[in-house]
């Protein structure tokens, strides 16, 4: 079974990559296609969907804990993989986890389609196995304050007019170098301003 990917980003459109190993051009649908760049050399971690009108697609994510997510909401009633999709690229691991944690259904209706009772409905169908999740070792947020600090950071680099795919790299940064962590809200601002100054 497929389970990883290792390639160079040779295409980017609003959906999916190319990612090109050797002989071979794989699309991919990813959350945040435009936190990605043309040339990248990425290693994605693979789940092969299959539809029986449309056969198989690939979904790649960079973490192995955002493949194992994805499978869990995709097998909710009603929930396809575009919206896994938009649920990981809007709210992150963190923000799920929370989210489905503290039944936050306004955390999970603010996604581009669910509404706020199939929001009321994924945390029904995913409390017990985010419950499995977290205990086995998945992260939280520290607290509350730390997930509104998470919010307020992606608020603010819109607001400062960096692009969706600037902010969606900037947020995919923090996320994978102090998710779990307490650091105040500036110092996190701070570097989320620094990451997108390098990267421009």
């Amino acid at each position: 079974m497929l389970s990883t990917l290792t390639g160079t980003i040779t295409n980017i459109t609003e959906t999916e990559i190319t990612l090109t190993a050797g002989a071979f051009g794989f699309a991919v649908c990813v959350p945040s296609p435009a936190s990605y760049q043309l040339k990248q050399e990425v290693m994605l971690h693979i789940y092969l969907h299959w539809n029986q009108e449309n056969g198989p697609s690939l979904y790649g994510f960079t973490q192995s804990q955002e493949k194992e997510i994805f499978g869990i909401i995709i097998g909710c009633s009603g929930i396809g993989p575009r919206i896994g999709l938009a649920i990981l690229a809007d709210l992150g691991i963190s923000g799920i986890l929370n989210a489905v944690h503290q039944e936050n259904e306004k955390a999970l209706s603010s996604v581009n389609g669910i509404g706020p009772k199939k929001a009321e409905q994924l945390i029904v169908q995913l409390k017990h196995k985010i419950k499995k999740l977290i205990s086995s070792g998945a992260h939280l947020a520290s607290d509350e304050s730390m997930r509104q600090h998470w919010q307020q950071i992606h608020e603010v680099l819109i607001s400062l007019n960096y692009s969706r795919g600037e902010v969606a790299r900037a947020m995919k940064h923090l996320e994978q170098e102090h998710s779990g962590t307490n650091l105040p809200f500036d110092q996190l601002m701070r570097q989320a301003l620094s990451f997108l100054a390098k990267s421009r």
